[in-house]
């Protein structure tokens, strides 16, 4: 049973006071309280009691990685590492870290993280913030992680000397060659989406990704690499770039997807959209949902189980998980759903996944 006071606390004291402040600011204060409560087994067992929904029937094993559930944290909240050895124990089956860059990057010239309520989004651009793969590394070897399931996003670094596509090429591998063989990651996501950088989805194009996957072929990763797909490719689009990854056999997957652009997505309330005239970044949230569940599903009839999908975008409750099953989804992934409903809701979606079985 989930305890029903994280959920009353969050929704109704909370959030109103959070959402009043920066959300940079909250993020940032919050990754520093998760990573105190992480150092000691005491404060994981506290937090896994309050929030975390734990049931063995839950658990599943996907490219011979057991999962204890099928909820996990997407990249682009633990963006150095700092909350790996909470997450487990706030209930997620598994995190991401990252996008982790060869190159440290303070982010985008800020406001970088802004609210829209009532649209159910967050807008981002943050453009790869990261301390660099080898401050990262220094901070995961520094920590208990035996007990997480864990992955590395690789992205390529947003700085002025990674402008090309060789360079950018460059620069994933640095990053996969530092984790690519590290006990504690359990998996590798290859981020070719992310639409904040100078390089805004150049490996989105046919002929770039074959030669960054020609080139992290070479690096002869075991571990499983899973591919973050953009969100408004059309279908043909989408397939083209699937088609070819899938013909690596280090590739073992796609996430289905990352961020959209459209300000004129039907999601959106218009007010709110009107307010950020003028502001860059692109959106998470309910504006994602439906390309996301069209692109699993559209995965799912087109390889059938030959690949593992992963479904990530506008997930908030049991039944936003369920559909992503249902379209044909293994895992799940999330950010903004914890953001706007707390994180006790990580267990009550295990929770209600397990009651519809």
């Amino acid at each position: 049973m989930i305890p029903i006071i994280p959920r009353f606390l969050y929704k109704n004291l909370m959030k109103p006071l959070l959402f009043l402040q920066d959300a940079e600011k909250v993020h940032n204060n919050f990754t520093s309280l998760g990573e105190t409560l992480g150092r000691a087994p005491l404060t994981r067992k506290l937090t896994n009691t309050l929030f975390s929904y734990n049931n063995e029937k839950l658990t599943k094993t996907v490219d011979g990685i057991e999962f204890k559930n099928p909820i996990g944290l997407a990249a682009g909240f633990n963006y150095d590492g700092h909350l790996a050895e909470i997450l487990n124990d706030v209930g997620f089956g598994f995190h991401t870290v990252g996008t982790v860059t060869a190159k440290k990057y303070e982010g985008n010239k800020q406001p970088r993280l802004g609210r829209l309520p009532k649209s159910q989004s967050l807008l981002v651009n943050k453009g790869f913030k990261s301390k660099g793969a080898e401050e990262v590394e220094k901070i995961l070897d520094g920590m208990d992680l035996e007990h997480t399931t864990m992955g590395i996003s690789v992205g390529s670094s947003n700085i002025p000397e990674v402008s090309t596509i060789d360079a950018a090429i460059k620069d994933y591998l640095f990053t996969f060659e530092i984790f690519k063989d590290k006990n504690y990651v359990k998996y590798l996501e290859l981020n070719i989406s992310c639409p904040n950088t100078a390089m805004p989805e150049s490996f989105t194009e046919v002929e770039n990704l074959k030669k960054l996957l020609d080139a992290v072929k070479e690096l002869k990763i075991k571990k499983p690499v899973y591919i973050k797909m953009p969100n408004e490719k059309t279908i043909e689009e989408t397939n083209g770039l699937s088609d070819l990854a899938i013909k690596y056999n280090y590739i073992k997957g796609f996430i289905f997807s990352n961020l959209v652009k459209d300000r004129k997505n039907k999601t959106f309330k218009s007010d709110e959209i009107l307010m950020l005239r003028g502001s860059k970044g692109n959106f998470s949230g309910k504006p994602t949902q439906e390309n996301a569940l069209k692109l699993v599903e559209n995965a799912r009839k087109r390889y059938g189980n030959k690949t593992t999908i992963i479904g990530c975008g506008g997930v908030f409750n049991a039944e936003d998980a369920q559909k992503q099953i249902d379209a044909g989804a293994d895992l799940i992934q999330l950010i903004t759903g914890m953001i706007f409903e707390g994180p006790q809701v990580i267990g009550e979606i295990n929770k209600g996944i397990y009651e519809q079985t």
